[in-house]
């Protein structure tokens, strides 16, 4: 069961950013206690996946419930923050993540204690943490993986339908088109893009994601964007490390937005939370206690 939307202060922010095309990161920062300094208090980033914004699927309603202060943005090129999407720039967002993570830390005294990232913005924020577990990221204790890929050549699968082969050869990229923020958004990817993707390389979790970090991966078993599969290896990858835990949610009948689903998300990743606060997270299947007939 849903719980009551936490009381908490919102307020836009536009973060500048260094790249000229993109100019500003629009964002939204949620505070429990506005009227109380910032300086060492903790909060968590939610990213956004492919083609998302800010307040997409769950990230909202998860904001407003945390029991703790949270930052959503918008990633370049996507809703309210300029600069072009390209399918194969991941290394951008998490350029992203770091000016964001900046602004926060270094402009409001905040101590970034949690990642959230759904999708693309969690293989992002996987990176981030990996790439900077020394320096940026390295206050890091928390994250949760929704949706997130590991094996990045199966994108090649996309590029490969018929429909989107004959737009390559006729006009070298084809489109994407979808509905974001309620306006109608088109992506243009090209052969080179899928090229860049698949050399995103996700294994550097086996040797360099921080030891200390709990991890909670989520991950719908009627996903047909990223295989469910994905998640099995996010599993053997961080569930091998101590002292932090890892802990595998397959959800039967979700895919791979939790279409449907936003409220059990937030409450499942909330009693997680719950047990990562307490320290009594164990790596394993993570199973809401519902034992099924036989």
């Amino acid at each position: 069961m849903s719980a009551e939307i936490t009381s908490k202060k919102t307020t836009k922010i536009s973060i500048p950013h260094p790249d000229d095309e993109v100019r500003c990161i629009s964002g939204v920062l949620e505070q429990l206690s506005p009227d109380e300094p910032t300086k060492g208090r903790r909060i968590a980033l939610i990213l956004h996946g492919t083609m998302g914004h800010k307040d997409y699927l769950f990230q909202k309603r998860l904001a407003l419930r945390l029991p703790i202060d949270s930052f959503r943005f918008d990633f370049r090129g996507n809703h309210e923050t300029p600069g072009t999407w390209r399918l194969g720039d991941i290394d951008e967002d998490v350029q992203d993540i770091r000016v964001v993570a900046a602004y926060l830390t270094k402009r409001l005294g905040y101590v970034v204690d949690a990642v959230v990232g759904h999708s693309r913005g969690s293989v992002a924020g996987m990176l981030w943490v990996c790439w900077y577990a020394d320096s940026d990221a390295r206050t890091v204790r928390a994250y949760v993986n929704a949706s997130g890929r590991y094996r990045m050549f199966k994108m090649y699968d996309q590029m490969r339908r018929p429909d989107n082969q004959a737009q390559l050869e006729k006009q070298g990229f084809y489109e994407i088109n979808a509905t974001v923020a309620r306006k109608p958004f088109v992506g243009r990817v090209t052969e080179d893009d899928h090229h860049k993707f698949a050399a995103i390389d996700s294994s550097v979790v086996w040797d360099r994601f921080p030891a200390h970090v709990d991890v909670f991966t989520m991950h719908g078993m009627k996903d047909t964007v990223v295989p469910t599969y994905d998640a099995i290896i996010y599993a053997r990858a961080l569930g091998a490390r101590s002292p932090g835990t890892h802990s595998l949610c397959l959800e039967e009948d979700a895919d791979h937005n939790f279409t449907g689903m936003a409220d059990h998300v937030v409450d499942t990743i909330l009693e997680w939370w719950g047990m990562f606060e307490r320290r009594e997270l164990k790596t394993g299947i993570w199973h809401t206690g519902v034992r099924p007939k036989l």
